[in-house]
C-alpha cells in the first residue's frame, strides 16, 4: 500500500490510517476524486479512508485506529455536512457493484470484525431506537463482545475462524437457526444459499444498518433483504437490533417489481454531444411489490466525466431523473424515484 500511494498515477484514496497509533496520512485532496471504492458514482461523491489491517483479522482494529478515524470522519462530516448515519458513513462492503458483471468482485472490507457501534459512539452519534416494533424498522445492533458468528476461512478455506466479537447478524430463510441462509444471486448466480465464509455477506446485516420489518415470530424478526424475507434471532433479553422508524420505499401500485441500480446515472438526453452516454443498467436484483426498504436519501442523477488529471475539461452531467438510495441488502443500492412511493415505516 505504501508503494501505491507514492505513485501519482495510481494513488486511489484520500487518507491512510495506521493501526499501531492511528497516524493519518493524506494522499489526495478531499475535493478531488479518488478510485477507492470500485464504483465511479460513489467515488465521485465520497472521501475514502483506508485503514491498515486485514478484514479477516480483527486484531488490526486498535483503539488508536478507531479514535483517530472517528476524529477525522467527524471533522469531515462537519465540514461537508455529511449525516452521521450508516447510509452515509459506509464501508467498502456497502458499496454496490456498478453493473451485474462487477457485483461479485466488489470489496468486502472492513468485514464483520469492525465495531461499528463503538465507532459511532466515538463519532458522538450512537445508534438509538424507539420503544416498540410498531415503528416498522430495525437498526441492527448486537452486543459486539458476546456476538461471535461461526465464520470460516479466516486463515484456511473451510476451517473455522477463531471466535471473535462481531457486529454482524446472520439471516435465515425461516425462523430457526438450522434454516438455510438467504441467496445473493450476485455472489451465487446458481441460486445456492450464502455461506459462513468470512467474505461471503450474502445473508448478513451489519451494525447500524436499518431494514424494514417484514414479520415476527416469537424471538425471531424478519426483514426485507435482496427481495427476500430474512429472519434473525432477536430475543427481548439479548436483542440483536433496536426497534426503529423512518422512511421506506415500496414499488408504486401496479408494478409487480422494479429494477435496482448500482449507480444513479442520468438519462441519455442529459449528456452533451462530446460526452459518451453512460448506460443505466439494472443489477441482477429486483424489488418485488409489497416489500419495503429503508431510505437513505433522495438525490438527482449525476455523471462526473473526467478522463485526464487536468481538471479544466472535467464535466458534471446532471439529469432530470431522481433516485432513492435504499438499504437493499448488505450494500446500499438505488431505485428510480418514479418507480416507488416513499412512506413512513410505521406498522398498522
Amino acid at each position: 500500500m505504501l508503494d501505491l500511494v507514492q505513485d501519482p498515477t495510481y494513488v486511489s484514496w484520500q487518507y491512510s490510517l495506521r493501526s499501531a497509533d492511528g497516524h493519518v496520512a493524506q494522499h489526495v485532496k478531499a475535493k478531488d476524486v479518488a478510485w477507492q471504492a470500485g464504483n465511479w458514482y460513489i467515488n465521485s461523491k465520497s472521501i475514502g479512508l483506508e485503514h491498515e489491517g486485514f478484514a479477516a483479522d480483527g486484531s488490526w482494529y486498535t483503539e488508536a485506529l478507531y479514535r483517530s478515524s472517528a476524529k477525522l470522519v467527524r471533522y469531515l462530516a462537519d465540514k461537508y455536512d455529511v449525516p452521521l448515519d450508516r447510509a452515509h458513513i459506509i464501508g467498502h462492503d456497502n458499496v454496490p457493484g456498478t453493473v451485474p458483471s462487477t457485483v461479485a468482485g466488489m470489496h468486502w472490507d472492513p468485514g464483520p470484525y469492525w465495531n461499528w457501534s463503538h465507532y459511532f459512539d466515538l463519532l458522538g452519534a450512537p445508534f438509538r431506537g424507539v420503544d416498540s416494533p410498531q415503528g416498522g424498522m430495525v437498526t441492527i445492533r448486537p452486543d459486539y463482545a458476546s456476538n461471535k458468528p461461526a465464520f470460516t476461512g479466516c486463515e484456511t478455506a473451510g476451517q473455522p475462524c477463531a471466535p471473535h466479537g462481531s457486529g454482524t447478524v446472520i439471516l435465515h430463510t425461516e425462523p430457526r437457526a438450522d434454516a438455510p441462509l438467504l441467496t445473493d444471486v450476485g455472489l451465487h448466480p446458481d441460486g445456492s444459499p450464502g455461506t459462513m465464509h468470512i467474505s461471503d455477506h450474502s445473508s448478513r446485516v451489519e451494525t447500524g444498518q436499518r431494514y424494514a420489518i417484514a414479520d415476527r415470530q416469537g424471538d425471531w424478526t424478519a426483514i426485507w433483504y435482496l427481495g427476500q424475507k430474512g429472519w434473525f434471532l432477536n430475543p427481548k433479553k439479548n436483542p440483536a437490533a433496536l426497534w426503529s422508524a423512518g422512511l421506506v420505499a415500496t414499488p408504486k401500485a401496479g408494478k409487480a417489481s422494479i429494477p435496482v441500480y448500482g449507480r444513479a446515472y442520468p438519462e441519455a438526453a442529459a449528456y452533451p454531444s462530446n460526452i459518451p452516454v453512460q448506460a443505466v443498467t439494472p443489477l441482477q436484483y429486483s424489488l418485488p411489490a409489497g416489500q419495503r426498504y429503508a431510505v437513505g436519501g433522495v438525490s438527482g442523477s449525476e455523471y462526473y466525466w473526467a478522463t485526464t488529471f487536468d481538471a479544466s475539461n472535467h464535466t458534471v452531467v446532471r439529469g432530470k431523473t431522481k433516485y432513492v438510495e435504499i438499504q437493499f441488502g448488505h450494500r446500499v443500492m438505488y431505485v428510480n424515484a418514479a418507480d416507488v412511493d416513499l412512506r413512513p415505516s410505521m406498522l398498522p
